[in-house]
């Protein structure tokens, strides 16, 4: 049976084919880069060591692609056999020749005017066998094929014009094509769907606001539910031995004002544990209950196997907008340690099961609320990086980040800001960006890099002992894992709003980062 099982999986890289077995075993090839994380577990983490402590220095670009287009590219490259499949603004999905970053081919849809709360991007596509996903900004799921771009099927998930869109990179597990959608700041009713890969038939779509006879519908109050946010804008993970996806929630709407939805409101900044072929749920855990700050929970939540307090357990960690860090059993959901990761002051700790101790008066008001952290949270979207190599957990954050809520009457009118407030920042209060190494079990700080900007890029780290980032200020840059010791950077000239990944073209390293509307990557000389 395994010489068979060796056959079948020589067979399908022969044919280019990017079976759910590969995938699965994405950690086994790191020449390609096979899913959004770059495996099922979330580690952005690359095995690769040709680019190292010792050689950083020679790192320097190989190519660059502009897109062409005004906006900010936030694709995370997916990488086969030397070549990359990116979206570029919200509409365009390319494949680039990786020896010299020459477009292979594009797809373009009609660029459409969706309300968005935060602009027209994409992060990134997913493949399973030779089919490319891609979810649009008008809210389509979209099927192409992988060597010609040409469209296999179109589906459309919700309506585009009060709200609905996608941004989020599709997961692609066993045969089904999982997806997010975004718009929880207009007034949308969350979900998650997942489709059959081959026809693009709907599987299983779980909303994560409750409706009536549903569990967790009695934690809104009235007719809130119907405009109860709860996005799930960013690419989940996945435990294949238990067989559930990891998925985050977004914010309740509206926003900043509470007022007619009390309740806990389920399942809004929770992280959902799911079974990906019912689309049951199995448990579910609220970061933030009841939250008027917008503190969603989409970040990426990374799965790491570990011995904690004497006993082998299986953790799902993140660090959470709302500026704790969470540690939990992912069999059982069961809450196992918290704490802050950058300033709060909102919170007085989290109690025994995990739920935040809310002080008093910290709540928006009229008149403002000096809060820590501000709106865009201690992290946000982009990704963490866990190294098997050091045991550390890497995230960028925002530090020493305060602001000032204030809560109006909340009107909801199809398709625009539901918000119902607004955020100011401190006079004269300097806040920053860093990458903080925590140690995973306890999220006690082991390191910290103090940037002069704060950040809108996620982390990768390797096996050559790096730590790569990318800053507003338009810096990519490296830094020894173990010390965080700047070692190397990069001005692309832009802000970078995106992920880096790492692969081989012809057997040499090469690192690649989205700054602005191009894409860099970065090889030795």
């Amino acid at each position: 049976m395994r010489v068979i099982i060796i056959l079948l999986l020589f067979a399908q890289y022969a044919l280019g084919q990017v079976s759910y077995e590969r995938i699965l075993n994405a950690g086994s090839e790191p020449g390609n880069w096979l899913t959004y994380s770059g495996n099922y577990r979330g580690y952005r983490y690359s095995s690769l060591s040709q680019i190292n402590t010792k050689n950083i220095a020679r790192l320097k670009p190989a190519w660059v692609y502009q897109t062409g287009e005004p906006g900010k590219v936030e694709t995370s490259p997916i990488v086969v056999d030397g070549i990359l499949y990116v979206t570029e603004m919200s509409h365009i999905v390319t494949a680039l020749d990786g020896r010299t970053g020459r477009p292979l081919w594009s797809y373009r849809r009609p660029a459409v005017d969706v309300p968005t709360c935060c602009g027209p991007v994409n992060r990134g596509v997913a493949i399973l066998d030779d089919t490319l996903y891609f979810g649009s900004l008008d809210a389509h799921l979209v099927a192409l094929d992988m060597k010609t771009g040409k469209v296999r099927w179109d589906v459309t998930l919700a309506d585009y014009r009060v709200g609905h869109s996608i941004t989020a990179a599709p997961l692609a597990v066993k045969d089904k094509v999982i997806v997010g959608i975004s718009g929880g700041d207009l007034g949308i009713r969350g979900f998650l769907d997942a489709y059959d890969a081959k026809t693009g038939k709907l599987a299983w779509r779980f909303w994560t606001v409750p409706g009536p006879g549903e569990p967790g519908h009695d934690t809104w109050e009235g007719d809130s539910w119907k405009t109860g946010g709860a996005g799930t804008w960013i690419t989940g993970t996945y435990d294949p031995e238990l067989n559930l996806i990891y998925w985050p929630a977004g914010n309740p709407g509206p926003d900043l004002n509470g007022d007619h939805r009390k309740g806990d409101n389920l399942y809004s900044n929770s992280l959902l544990a799911i079974n990906p072929d019912t689309g049951k749920l199995k448990w579910y855990f609220q970061f933030t209950s009841h939250d008027v700050n917008d503190w969603s929970a989409n970040q990426v939540p990374v799965l790491i196997d570990t011995v904690m307090n004497g006993r082998e357990r299986k953790l799902v960690v993140q660090a959470n907008r709302n500026g704790f860090y969470y540690v939990l059993d992912r069999v059982t959901g069961e809450f196992l340690n918290g704490t802050p990761f950058v300033k709060q002051t909102w919170a007085k700790g989290l109690d025994k099961r995990g739920r935040p101790i809310r002080l008093p008066n910290t709540k928006p008001t009229a008149e403002g609320t000096l809060v820590y952290p501000g709106m865009g949270g201690g992290t946000n979207w982009y990704s963490p990086s866990f190294s098997p190599q050091t045991g550390l957990f890497y995230v960028h954050v925002h530090e020493n980040y305060g602001q000032v809520f204030y809560k109006l009457k909340a009107e909801y009118k199809p398709g625009a800001r539901f918000e119902a407030g607004f955020v100011r920042n401190i006079p004269g209060e300097e806040s920053y960006g860093a990458v903080k190494a925590l140690e995973p079990e306890s999220g006690k700080l082991r390191w910290e890099f103090r940037e002069y900007s704060i950040s809108g890029g996620g982390l990768l780290s390797t096996a050559g002992g790096l730590v790569f980032g990318g800053d507003r200020e338009g810096y990519f840059f490296a830094l020894d894992a173990e010390s965080g010791k700047p070692l190397w950077r990069f001005q692309t000239g832009a802000t970078i709003w995106s992920n880096p990944v790492s692969f081989l073209i012809d057997g040499k390293q090469h690192v690649a980062i989205a700054a602005g509307q191009a894409i860099f990557t970065f090889a030795l000389d």
